[in-house]
C-alpha cells in the first residue's frame, strides 16, 4: 500500500538523480491570488517523470533487473525510464506513440534505451508494451498505475509542503494519475485543509469522466496538444486515490492551454509542454476558485517539439487578441486599402498582411473583400478597431 513513508523514503533515494524544483511567483497570470509554479518543466529529463520511473527501478530485485524492463509512454515516462535504466545498466525497451514528439523520441534513445514506435496514442503503445513484456519475461514499468511509480511522483507533494507550508491549493495535470495521486496523497498526509484540484484537457478527460460516473471508464479516443496527459483510461489504482484524495477535477480548452504556453513563455520565460501548461490554463481561465488563496500550480514538463510549439504560439496569440484578422468589404478603386491601412495604423496596431479577393462570392462586380491580418493588444483592441472602420463607413464582413 502507499505510505506516507514510502513517500518521504522515495524522497531519499531521489537525491541521487532528480532536483528539488524552484517554487516561483508568477504574479501577473492570476492577479486575485498569489500564484505559484512548481518548475517540474526545469526537472532533468524536463519533466516530472523521472522520479516515478528511477524509484520503481530502484526497487527492482537483481533477478528483474537481469531481464530487463518494458515500458510504455507518450515520450516523458520513456525518458525517465531510459535514464534510470542507464543508471544501473539494465536493458530497456520502450514504446512510444508514433504521433509523439519527435524531440521526446531522440531524448528517450540518447539515454540508451531501445525505441519501438507503435501506431496509435498511448493506449496503443502500452498494449504492445504487454505483449512484449509477455514475450520476453521483461519487468514492466507503468507510467502511472504503480505505487512505486506514485510514490516517486508523490516527492513533489513533500516539496511544494516544505517549500510552501501554508499553501491553499494545488492545481495539478491529470493523463493516468500517476502524479496527480501521489501528490494529493502526500499533501493531504501532511496538510489536510489544503486543496488539490486536478486538471484535464477537455479532449481527454478520461479521469474527469470517470470521478464523475463513479467508475474507471475508457473514453472512445484522445485528441489534444497535451499529448503527455492523451490517456484514454485511468488506472485502478489512480483511480482509487483520486477519487480519496483530489477535491475537483476540471477541464481545459485546446485554446487555453495554447494561452497558457504563450502566458508562461512572455511572462516567466518558461517553456511549458501542453501537458505541463494545463494547471496554469485551470488558474488562468478561472477554472477553480482561487480568490485571495495561496495556490501552486505544477507545470509537469517542458518538452514540447518546436514545430508543435510555433504554432501554439499562434493559436496562443489568436485566443490572447494579441493577432486578428478582419474583412472589410470595400469599392474596388485607388486609395480604399490606404484609407483601411490609416485607420489601423492610427488605433495602433501592425498590420502583418493583406489580401484582396474581388471574386468573393455574393459581391458586386466593382467591390472587393480586403482581409487585413494584424498585431493588436487584446480583444478589447480589436474591438476598438472593428469600431473605427465602422465609424468611418466600412463594412465589415463577419
Amino acid at each position: 500500500m502507499l505510505t506516507i513513508d514510502k513517500i518521504y523514503d522515495a524522497s531519499k533515494v531521489l537525491k541521487e538523480v532528480a532536483r528539488t524544483t524552484d517554487i516561483i511567483q508568477a504574479p501577473n497570470i492570476r492577479p486575485d491570488c498569489e500564484l505559484f509554479l512548481k518548475t517540474e518543466n526545469l526537472q532533468v529529463t524536463g519533466s516530472f517523470k523521472v522520479r516515478g520511473a528511477y524509484y520503481k527501478i530502484h526497487n527492482l530485485t537483481e533477478e528483474e533487473k537481469s531481464h530487463g524492463v518494458i515500458a510504455c509512454s507518450a515520450g516523458n515516462h520513456a525518458q525517465g525510464v531510459a535514464l534510470a535504466a542507464a543508471r544501473g545498466g539494465i536493458d530497456a525497451t520502450i514504446c512510444i506513440p508514433s504521433t509523439a514528439p519527435i524531440s521526446k523520441i531522440e531524448a528517450t534513445r540518447r539515454f540508451g534505451a531501445h525505441v519501438e514506435l507503435v501506431d496509435g496514442v498511448y493506449d496503443d503503445a502500452y498494449r504492445r508494451a504487454c505483449e512484449i513484456q509477455e514475450e520476453s519475461g521483461r519487468t514492466f514499468i507503468h507510467p502511472f498505475n504503480d505505487e512505486d511509480v506514485i510514490a516517486g511522483q508523490g516527492t513533489i507533494g513533500l516539496e511544494i509542503i516544505n517549500q510552501m507550508p501554508d499553501v491553499d491549493a494545488v492545481l495539478v495535470p491529470i493523463g493516468g494519475g500517476g502524479l496527480i495521486s501521489g501528490v494529493a496523497f502526500a499533501i493531504k498526509s501532511l496538510c489536510p485543509k489544503c486543496k488539490v484540484y486536478g486538471v484535464q484537457a477537455a479532449g481527454a478527460p478520461s479521469m474527469y469522466n470517470s470521478i464523475r460516473d463513479g467508475q474507471a471508464e475508457e473514453l472512445p479516443s484522445v485528441s489534444t496538444i497535451a499529448d503527455g496527459i492523451a490517456v484514454k483510461k485511468p488506472g485502478d489504482i489512480t483511480f482509487s486515490l483520486v477519487q480519496q484524495y483530489v477535491d475537483e477535477i476540471v477541464t481545459v480548452t485546446e485554446d487555453e492551454i495554447a494561452t497558457a504556453i504563450l502566458t508562461l513563455i512572455e511572462q516567466q520565460k518558461l517553456i511549458a509542454e501542453g501537458a505541463g501548461a494545463v494547471s496554469v490554463a485551470a488558474a488562468m481561465f478561472g477554472k477553480v476558485d482561487l480568490k485571495g488563496k495561496k495556490a501552486v500550480c505544477v507545470v509537469s514538463g517542458g518538452n514540447i517539439d518546436v514545430n508543435i510549439l510555433s504554432r501554439v504560439i499562434s493559436r496562443g496569440l489568436l485566443t490572447a487578441g494579441r493577432t486578428a484578422s478582419l474583412t472589410v468589404s470595400l469599392t474596388d478603386r485607388p486609395g480604399e486599402l490606404l484609407k483601411v491601412s490609416q485607420i489601423v495604423a492610427r488605433m495602433g496596431a501592425n498590420i502583418l498582411a493583406v489580401s484582396h479577393n474581388r471574386s468573393a462570392e455574393g459581391t458586386a462586380i466593382t467591390a472587393c473583400e480586403l482581409e487585413v491580418q494584424m498585431e493588436t493588444r487584446d480583444h478589447a483592441h480589436v474591438k476598438a478597431i472593428r469600431q473605427a472602420l465602422t465609424d468611418a463607413g466600412f463594412q465589415l464582413v463577419d
